[in-house]
């Protein structure tokens, strides 16, 4: 389980991330551009994933957890994360990819360095 405030800890925890409103959600952005954003009535994230890793996410529990949005937004990457029922390290792993999906180069390389 992941609660909001360990959720924004983490998410507010990489470089130059801030949080700001987005419609009915709280919404965590890098540049402007949003990486994450949470639903308090239905305790949802959205994450920001490319279609490989939104692949890999959703196949660690066979989508009952994580799963693509299901609408053209799943198809451009959107993928809700259950929180009440995901695992910590599970769901710090989807956001940092979330974050470095979104995130100018050089800033996601201060989170994930390129391989040598």
């Amino acid at each position: 389980m992941v609660s909001l405030q360990s959720f924004r800890k983490l998410a507010l925890s990489f470089p130059e991330a801030t949080e700001e409103p987005h419609f009915e959600k709280t919404s965590f952005r890098v540049k402007k551009k949003i990486f994450a954003t949470y639903d308090p009535k239905n305790k949802l994230a959205s994450l920001k994933l490319p279609e490989i890793e939104q692949h890999v996410f959703t196949s660690a529990d066979n989508g009952k957890i994580i799963y693509p949005v299901d609408n053209k937004w799943g198809k451009q990457g959107w993928t809700l994360v259950e929180l009440q029922k995901v695992r910590k390290d599970l769901f710090a792993d989807a956001l940092t990819t979330a974050y470095c999906e979104v995130a100018p180069k050089k800033l996601a390389e201060q989170i994930r360095p390129k391989n040598p």
